[in-house]
């Protein structure tokens, strides 16, 4: 019984030094992962079909921070610090983007880039137009919207200024937005559309009609690189039972 007092101390400081460089290593761990959060990308749940068929309900997307430089759309809760970018790179039209929504910035939407700062932007008979030239469309065949057991979409294909090819969904003539005014995008700022054209929300409405609006440059957080892992519709982090409900064929597949 003697022995075991001075056996206490010697305990209690490895004790302290295993809590020490456990502390420690969590909160490196911690930093990484908020600079890499923070400069390299972020990760984004996709919660609607607006952007069908290449971005899906379920997805879960990865985002490239570093594409258009630095704002403080780019750390965690946007807060207020000055307006603009640092080293700044403009976008290219055609990029899906990940930006703040600018009637809400605690919310996080996906959509197209289709106008850049100047441009004059309208929509036709459901085919857009910007500065005077109409964007090509060539229709690739009928399908079944996979959000929306028997809603029949027509596959629309339409090319980026870089020569890759991405599809639209087209439900026919004659929904909201198929026919509009023109769209002069104001200086530091750009115009989004979602993929799923008669099911997006997007630019195309203002504000006071709970649109996206025009978006500012600020509010743009990065573009969206690859769909990393994909859960089918009802699956969540809080219903253990739905982890496994994958989609094997989307996972790490490019967005175009």
């Amino acid at each position: 019984m003697t022995d075991a007092a001075p056996q206490t101390a010697p305990q209690t400081a490895t004790l302290r030094r295993e809590l020490v460089e456990t502390a420690t290593t969590v909160a490196a761990a911690l930093a990484i992962a908020l600079v890499l959060r923070v400069v390299v990308f972020q990760p984004f749940t996709i919660p609607s079909s607006s952007m069908e068929p290449g971005v899906r309900t379920g997805d879960y997307v990865i985002a490239a921070k570093w594409s258009y430089g630095w704002s403080r759309a780019s750390l965690p809760f946007n807060p207020p610090l000055p307006a603009g970018r640092l080293f700044a790179t403009a976008p290219r039209r055609g990029d899906v983007i990940v930006f703040l929504l600018p009637r809400d910035p605690s919310q996080t939407y996906v959509k197209r880039l289709i106008g850049l700062p100047g441009d004059r932007v309208q929509i036709r008979g459901g085919q857009v137009w910007v500065n005077g030239q109409a964007i090509p469309r060539q229709a690739v065949g009928l399908t079944e919207d996979p959000e929306a057991p028997g809603r029949r979409v027509m596959q629309v294909a339409e090319p980026r200024p870089d020569g890759h090819r991405y599809v639209t969904y087209d439900a026919g003539p004659g929904h909201e937005g198929d026919d509009t005014g023109v769209y002069v995008v104001p200086a530091g700022h750009y115009f989004f559309m979602g993929d799923n054209r008669d099911n997006s929300l997007d630019s195309r409405w203002p504000r006071a009609e709970q649109g996206v609006d025009m978006v500012p440059a600020e509010n743009l957080i990065g573009r969206a690189e690859l769909v990393l892992v994909s859960w089918q519709p009802g699956a969540s982090v809080l219903k253990p039972w739905t982890w496994l409900d994958l989609r094997p064929s989307r996972m790490f597949k490019p967005i175009v």
